[in-house]
């Protein structure tokens, strides 16, 4: 290796970092700096100034809100949930929805990048020369990533920005990574617009929303049993004996 090439590696190497560590330091610092700005309390206070700036602005509403959605998830800042219910909020149930999907798919793409070009490619090349149970849970997560992928978005207990990095770390690709989280992230999100649609009403009895709906029999049983369908592929494999891990 030329002394060229070596003084090369180092910088070749911080620069492939860069995206992640960005992501990271801005993660730490708007989880403090950010907190009491991406609220339930800020969207009560400041509601009649954004549905006054929506009736007048409607485009520019749209587009400073996915602005500001694909940053809270890129850079995992606080806010997520409040942002849903922003969007539900602002443009109704279904049209908030969309919104909602098409800025949390954005957001979490960038992310996703970030992370693959940073360690992705490393972690996936070590992983496709294991040997032993390393090699077969690679085999197995390969043969079926789209119901993987679709389980991870569709159970409510898997945090957001762990369904955005692990499929950077196992080498996923791109395409089927923005497909699997569009459409995962529906259910999730159309409850959450939802909610927000009717925060006027919740606003004027001066009551908190009910953020753990979800989780209400009549919302999470026809969610999990999405996530039942997603992962029926794998135990059909599984039962006829055309996928073995344990050998």
């Amino acid at each position: 290796m030329t002394d060229a090439s070596q003084s090369m590696t180092p910088k070749s190497s911080i620069g492939r970092y860069a995206p992640i560590a960005a992501i990271a330091v801005f993660a730490i610092i708007g989880a403090f700096a950010l907190r009491d700005y991406l609220s339930f309390d800020a969207l009560r206070d400041n509601r009649e100034a954004l549905i006054a700036f929506r009736d007048n602005n409607f485009v520019l509403t749209i587009l400073g809100f996915v602005g500001i959605y694909i940053l809270i998830v890129t850079f995992s800042l606080p806010g997520a949930t409040i942002a849903t219910l922003t969007g539900g909020f602002l443009f109704g149930t279904f049209f908030g929805a969309a919104v909602n999907v098409t800025a949390a798919t954005l957001g979490a793409t960038l992310i996703f990048l970030a992370a693959q070009f940073g360690l992705g490619d490393k972690l996936k090349a070590r992983m496709e020369t294991s040997a032993g149970m390393v090699a077969r849970i690679k085999k197995g997560l390969d043969e079926n990533q789209w119901s993987m992928l679709f389980f991870i978005r569709l159970v409510p207990a898997v945090p957001f920005f762990v369904a955005n990095l692990l499929p950077a770390f196992l080498g996923v690709p791109l395409r089927r990574f923005v497909i699997s989280t569009f459409i995962g992230i529906i259910p999730g999100s159309l409850v959450y617009s939802s909610v927000g649609a009717g925060l006027g009403e919740v606003f004027e009895r001066g009551e908190n929303p009910n953020l753990g709906v979800i989780f209400e029999p009549h919302i999470l049983l026809p969610i999990l049993g999405l996530c039942a369908l997603s992962v029926l592929p794998v135990v059909i494999k599984a039962l006829s004996g055309k996928k073995d891990l344990s050998k």
